[in-house]
This record gives C-alpha cells, sequence and structure tokens, in this order.
C-alpha cells in the first residue's frame, strides 16, 4: 500500500503543483530521481512561511503560518459526513478520504495565504501519534513536496501540536506551565518548562475523556460525535442528580481513568429500564432537535456525567500545576471546545486557564506549522526516511 499510495501523490504533485521538471541534459547524480527541482536561476529570499500539513485521524488539514505567529491560512476538510452513519472512525475510510482530500486543501491553503511552494522556508507534518493510515497520508505527501522543492522537511508530534494552539492566541502565556491535552485520543497532563521542553505527570490508563464523551453518548443513542450533543444537553439537567464517584488513582495519583465512569452510566441505564427509550432515539438519526425527544432524567444523567469528567479533569490539573508551582494552565484539544469545562474552569481560584479559540482546538495544521516554527529555528530537520507513528510519543 505504501509503495502504491508514493506514487499516486508523486503524480499528484507534479500534475496539480507543477513543481517537477525533468532534466534534459546531463547525467542523472547518483540516489537522486530523474525529476529534479525547477529552479529560477535567482536565490530564493529569506522566507518565515511554513506550511502545516495534518492527517493524523479524520481531518484532512493544511496551513501557512507566517513565523510561528500568524496564520495565513488555515483549511480543514472534515470527513464527519462520512464517519457519523458508522458511530465512530473507519481508520480504512480515513486514509481514502485523505487521499482524495490532501492536494486540493493543501492548494487551496496556499492559495489564501497568497503564498507558493517557492515562498515556503519549510513544510512540516503530523508524524503520530493517530491512525497509522491516515499519518502516512500526509508524511508521504510532505516529504514528496520537500523533496521536489529541496524544502526542509519537519516532523511534529500531534499532542505538541495542541499545545501551540493555545500559544498561537496566547503569546504572553508565562511558564513554567501545566498543559491539560484532552480529546477523543489523548488525555495527558504535561509540564511546559517552556515550548519543546516538556515533563509528562499523568495520562489516562485507560479511556481518552473525549472517547468516554462519545462512547456515552453512542451508550444512550445519541449521534456521533457525542461530545458536542452531551455538552449542549448537560447544561439542562442537574449535575448533582446522579452520584458518580471520582476515580482514586493507585500509584501516581495524577494519572486519569474514565472506564469506570463509562460502566458506571451503563449500570444506571439498566437499572431504570431505558432500553426503549434508547432503541427509540437510535431510530431518528440525528434530529434537529436532541432536546426536544430527550427526558428530564436523562438530562440529569448527561449533566452527572459531564460534571464527574469536568471535575476528574481539573481536580487533577489543580493538584498538578500546584505540584509544579505553575500558575497557567494550557488546556488543548477538542475537548478544549467543551462549554461546561470552560465555565467550571473559571470559577478556579489561583490559576488561570489558557483555552484556544474554537478553530484551533480541533485538529487543524496551524497548530502543526506554529509547532515547528522552534524546531526550524534549531534547524531540526527530518529526513526521507520519516515514518508514520501512530503510538508517537511526546516525551
Amino acid at each position: 500500500m505504501r509503495d502504491e499510495l508514493f506514487r499516486k501523490l508523486i503524480i499528484e504533485v507534479r500534475d496539480l503543483h507543477n513543481v517537477f521538471e525533468p532534466r534534459t541534459t546531463g547525467t542523472q547524480r547518483p540516489g537522486r530521481s530523474y525529476l529534479t527541482p525547477r529552479t529560477t536561476g535567482t536565490q530564493r529570499p529569506v522566507r518565515s512561511f511554513i506550511l502545516g500539513i495534518e492527517t493524523s485521524c479524520d481531518e484532512t488539514a493544511a496551513a501557512v503560518v507566517e513565523n510561528g505567529s500568524r496564520i495565513r491560512s488555515s483549511i480543514v476538510a472534515s470527513q464527519l459526513d462520512v464517519h457519523s452513519k458508522y458511530g465512530g472512525v473507519v481508520p480504512e475510510l480515513a486514509s481514502r478520504e485523505h487521499l482524495r482530500a490532501i492536494v486540493p486543501v493543501v492548494r487551496q491553503a496556499l492559495e489564501e495565504a497568497q503564498a507558493d511552494l517557492d515562498t515556503l522556508a519549510a513544510i512540516a507534518v503530523t508524524a503520530g501519534p493517530g491512525l497509522v493510515g491516515s499519518l502516512l497520508v500526509g508524511v508521504t505527501y510532505a516529504k514528496a513536496l520537500c523533496f521536489a522543492r529541496g524544502l526542509p522537511l519537519i516532523a511534529v508530534n500531534h499532542v505538541e501540536g495542541h499545545i501551540h494552539s493555545v500559544l498561537l492566541d496566547n503569546p504572553e502565556l508565562q511558564f513554567p506551565a501545566l498543559a491539560l491535552v484532552v480529546s477523543g485520543g489523548h488525555t495527558h497532563l504535561f509540564e511546559v518548562r517552556e515550548p519543546g521542553d516538556y515533563r509528562l505527570l499523568g495520562k489516562t490508563r485507560d479511556d481518552a475523556a473525549g472517547e468516554a464523551y462519545d462512547k456515552v453518548a453512542k451508550l444512550l443513542g445519541f449521534g456521533y460525535p457525542g461530545g458536542p450533543i452531551i455538552d449542549k444537553l448537560a447544561s439542562h439537567g442537574n449535575p448533582r442528580a446522579v452520584k458518580f464517584t471520582l476515580a482514586k488513582m493507585k500509584g501516581n495519583e495524577l494519572d486519569f481513568s474514565f472506564s469506570g465512569l463509562k460502566t458506571a452510566v451503563l449500570r444506571w441505564t439498566e437499572q431504570h429500564d431505558m432500553a426503549e427509550e434508547i432503541a427509540r432515539r437510535k431510530q431518528l438519526r440525528n434530529p434537529p432537535d436532541w432536546l426536544a425527544v430527550t427526558p428530564q432524567a436523562t438530562l440529569d444523567l448527561l449533566a452527572s456525567f459531564q460534571y464527574t469528567v469536568i471535575e476528574e479533569l481539573l481536580r487533577r490539573a489543580s493538584a498538578a500545576a500546584e505540584q509544579i508551582g505553575a500558575e497557567s494552565v494550557i488546556v488543548a484539544g477538542g475537548v478544549a471546545c467543551n462549554a461546561g469545562l470552560r465555565k467550571q474552569a473559571e470559577q478556579q481560584t489561583g490559576l488561570r486557564f489558557y483555552f484556544p479559540s474554537a478553530g484551533l482546538a480541533t485538529d487543524n495544521a496551524a497548530m502543526i506549522a506554529a509547532a515547528a516554527f522552534p524546531k526550524f529555528r534549531r534547524q531540526e530537520f527530518a529526513g526521507f526516511d520519516l515514518k508514520a507513528q501512530a503510538g508517537l510519543s511526546l516525551v
């Protein structure tokens, strides 16, 4: 699959970006393709534009960021319509959709930034963690572009990208800081001494917080993704109606666990004979107003579930911040969009919480380009042997 993918992307790079010109004179140099970068005869000016490419899960994204801080363009092609009918992301389908979208998305990002491949300083790409087939599309495409134009290639960790999504909006943020990265695939606590210098303090031992949201929503017959649905409905329920037990962790008390909470919701539905209600809701297929078809008892259940998740997140974030002496807390990842989490964070005393803007909270390429800029200045470049790594860790 890898060779076939690379062949297709090389052809699309050549045809759509017109970056290759065949060599017509001389002999081929050892180890080099007969396709060589086009040259203009003039030296390229000093550039600060970085093209970011993000394909770690189910969004195909490209962005151009200047000097690591100014977003010139940010394009995201969502696959929500493709995966919603299955109640979650189907990896094989995600890879195929990335193949279809990657070229037009990158081209649009360059056009909106009023840039082209000649004005780029480097190309950054998410190397992991994520779905390996999805990552492979972005990594292969970025390598093809860099090979064609002789541009530096920068590998970026997806989790570090989320941290930089907050730094993009908050350049005044003081270090050391605590980073809570919370999404459908990640729930981590990091000490951030400075950008690029991280120490893992805690992580989930089972489900990520966003994953727990999606699983509970599916269990109760709601659509996918479940996080936004639960967040919206939770505000209409009593958060203290159902008494869920907070997780007590042996060993590292800063670790998380959400599988027990998910099981508690399942047991509650069984005890209250909700099977018929759930079955009816599953037949609705994303009604225009979930609130109108959700009984008050279920609203109370959702509110109690969300209250418990937020309590788990903020309780451990506060403890970790106190442990490292941080006054700033970065909250990043898709769950950072959660209105209930933002409201509760505002009520915390002694800490200042920083959230990304809505467009930067979910997966995007601007955060990847921003995270690449310090690496660019340090000349930390990847080789063409860069691989997609599904389980890539930040530290």
